[in-house]
């Protein structure tokens, strides 16, 4: 059975979390911009991100049903609970040292050279794009996957920490949750991509800029309290 512990205010609440990091939302204008002006056309950069998302919400489910089964295989639920518990406790205290001291000293942010990299393939894209269109899409797709796997280190947090609630229980019973979570994940990746569909796409960068701090210090609050939570449910039964 998944314990009490673990409630759907809970499964969104970390969902919404890990989907608010100016981390996520950083790279994803930045596609957004690169799509409307490499392809020229709303629909076509309104495709391409919905590909994107679901490709993010495929890639990330995936990753998920792996490290949930592995987990629960090897027996090494407690080990992980654990683990989980202390790094979200550890990423919250980063997530709000950069809310008052943004960028100085230890940041979570994706793998190093990772940011030159998206650069590098969205040059190549804008390529293909030009000699080849229909293929422009296949790579949009890839770079979805390539997305999730680097931004790893500033978002994983929260995953990790539901995941470990989840491993305390059923595996099949965790499918349920395991979905939910990653839908919620993806719903402000819509919103943000109906926003830029409707030429706002500048706005929300300026946005992001404006208000990155106060993302980092809700999302670290959140993962603190997380992990005390964790900690907590687990001693005292």
């Amino acid at each position: 059975m998944i314990g009490e512990s673990l409630t759907i205010g809970l499964i969104i609440g970390a969902a919404l979390a890990d989907s608010i990091n100016p981390c996520v939302f950083g790279v994803l204008i930045f596609l957004l911009l690169f799509m409307t002006k490499v392809f020229k056309n709303k629909n076509r950069m309104l495709l391409g991100g919905i590909l994107y998302s679901l490709v993010v919400y495929t890639t990330y489910l995936a990753l998920g049903f792996g490290i949930l089964k592995i987990t629960v295989s090897v027996g090494f639920a407690n080990g992980f609970y654990w683990a989980a518990s202390i790094i979200a406790i550890l990423a919250g205290l980063i997530e709000i040292k950069d809310f008052f001291w943004y960028g100085k000293g230890f940041t979570l942010q994706m793998f190093p050279r990772a940011s030159k990299r998206l650069k590098f393939y969205t040059k190549k894209i804008a390529v293909v794009q030009k000699k080849t269109p229909s293929l422009s899409l296949i790579f949009i797709a890839l770079l979805g996957i390539f997305v999730v796997l680097v931004e790893l280190p500033c978002t994983g947090a929260p995953y990790f920490a539901i995941l470990a609630l989840l491993a305390k229980g059923n595996y099949t019973q965790a499918i349920p949750y395991l979905l939910l979570y990653n839908f919620i994940f993806i719903v402000p990746l819509f919103v943000i991509i109906i926003i830029a569909y409707f030429g706002r796409g500048k706005n929300l960068q300026a946005w992001k800029e404006k208000h990155k701090g106060l993302m980092r210090l809700g999302i670290g609050t959140f993962l603190i309290g997380l992990g005390i939570f964790m900690i907590y449910s687990i001693t005292s039964f």
